[in-house]
């Protein structure tokens, strides 16, 4: 059988995302449906109908304000602002949906570990099983300020702190609560046997948390764990706790490479390159033939906002290209924004000096993302050599018209890849982890680094079943 494509939908509750200036398309998602739970329930509708795995929701707490120093041309061209909590539109996508998984990016910046996990229990709760945290520790300035913190930490310290933070959310949701806690006894009055309910009792660096976890155990218990780091610290980070990896790779050379870089953090961490699916982000424009792909290709290009996409890039690496020094190399430079995506000029074209504008256009239509233009067979054909060139897993899904574009690719791209046998016609199992790695587990793999560190209560026991 040949390997099976995974698919997510990857977007944010907000009007501009990856391609800044398509509001102004008048195929783009109408400007108040980012703020409409109806938008986000017939969406949730159109990639369930797709077969997709997860709607991927990215998410940000500050605005973009390193590009010429002011966050203006954000605002001005709606620069992933205004942006609404992404968590709180789940619920509802799940209510209508049965299979599609949701994944949330949630800062370990901003949020106290406690509250993050009965937070994700809840929506685990909520979607049955099919919920997963995009794992972060956050990069924008102005949004540490917003949260009343101090300087910013250095990008290698909140991964520390993130190390720790991931070991109270898993002491709450592992090993809190015995399986068999929840009694509903009638005979002995006894709801929930409170000598199977804990307290944790963590005492770190950064964090004291007592517990008691405040949910009973969700189906998953813990969400299914993305992560996006591609730093040296990220990647070791990932490595260990991550079930997933968003990646934005801008070739294939670039993507298998990174995957040899990730097995080999895999192995260090004592872990199999199995235990982790691996999505790079690809931005697909597709149509009846390719003709009409390239023409739909080039009028999203006359709605682009190349200022806007700089302010979004700038944001990112926390360098403002508007005054970098002429031969001066992007990835010879260090930030503590987002180190990886520094290099990504190079890794597209190691042989060319990126002007300005170069890099403005380039970034108008779908980001960083690589694309894909033409027909249904074009399509499929450059997916599955990804597939076949790189080892990935399968593909975070980047429109450039949202929600069209997504229906676009549901309706031309999903029979195509059904008919070569590389994309599921059913959905198999019942949680989002037993879409990815197998019907009946449910759960983390046992051999995961959430049962290596117990709580006293405990220490010489083995993980749940």
């Amino acid at each position: 059988m040949r390997q099976q494509i995974h698919l997510n939908a990857f977007t944010q509750c907000c009007i501009g995302h990856h391609s800044i200036g398509q509001w102004k398309h008048p195929l783009d998602r109408p400007l108040d449906g980012y703020r409409s739970v109806h938008y986000w329930q017939d969406l949730a509708r159109v990639l369930e109908a797709g077969f997709f795995d997860t709607l991927f929701l990215a998410d940000v707490h500050g605005t973009y304000s390193v590009y010429r120093g002011s966050r203006d041309a954000a605002v001005r061209h709606g620069t992933q602002f205004p942006s609404n909590d992404p968590t709180l539109v789940i619920a509802a996508m799940a209510a209508t949906t049965r299979y599609l998984g949701f994944a949330s990016t949630f800062s370990t910046t901003y949020f106290p570990p406690y509250h993050t996990a009965k937070l994700f229990s809840t929506l685990d709760h909520l979607t049955d099983g099919r919920v997963a945290w995009n794992i972060v520790t956050s990069y924008l300035a102005d949004a540490n300020a917003n949260f009343g913190l101090s300087e910013m930490m250095p990008h290698d310290q909140r991964y520390e702190r993130a190390d720790e933070y991931m070991e109270v959310c898993y002491q709450l949701w592992e090993h809190s609560w015995e399986e068999d806690a929840m009694v509903r006894d009638h005979a002995t009055d006894t709801l929930i046997d409170p000598s199977k309910v804990h307290e944790i009792n963590f005492n770190g660096q950064y964090f004291n948390v007592p517990g008691p976890h405040m949910c009973e155990p969700s189906p998953q218990r813990t969400p299914v764990l993305y992560q996006a780091g591609a730093s040296g610290r990220g990647l070791r980070f990932a490595a260990r706790h991550a079930e997933a990896i968003f990646a934005m790779d801008p070739t294939i050379p670039a993507c298998r490479a990174a995957i040899e870089r990730l097995t080999q953090a895999l192995q260090a961490e004592g872990r199999q390159r199995e235990e982790v699916k691996y999505f790079p982000g690809i931005t697909v424009i597709v149509a009846p033939t390719d003709a009409e792909a390239q023409l739909k290709l080039e009028t999203c290009q006359q709605f682009g906002s190349p200022e806007g996409s700089l302010a979004l890039y700038c944001g990112w690496v926390g360098i403002d290209l508007a005054q970098l020094e002429s031969g001066k190399a992007l990835k010879d430079m260090k930030t503590d924004a987002i180190q990886s995506l520094l290099a990504n000029f190079s890794l597209i074209d190691a042989n060319r000096e990126w002007s300005l504008a170069e890099i403005a256009d380039y970034l108008a239509t779908g980001s960083l993302m690589p694309k894909i233009v033409g027909s249904p067979q074009t399509v499929a054909d450059e997916l599955e050599r990804w597939m076949d060139e790189t080892g990935c897993d399968g593909f975070n899904l980047v429109p450039v018209t949202q929600p069209q574009g997504f229906a676009d690719f549901a309706d031309l791209v999903v029979p195509e890849l059904q008919r070569r046998g590389r994309l599921r016609t059913r959905y198999e199992g019942e949680t989002l982890r037993e879409r990815y790695f197998g019907v009946g587990k449910p759960r983390l793999n046992p051999q995961h680094c959430a049962y290596r560190s117990l709580p006293p209560w405990k220490r010489g026991g083995a993980p749940p079943d």
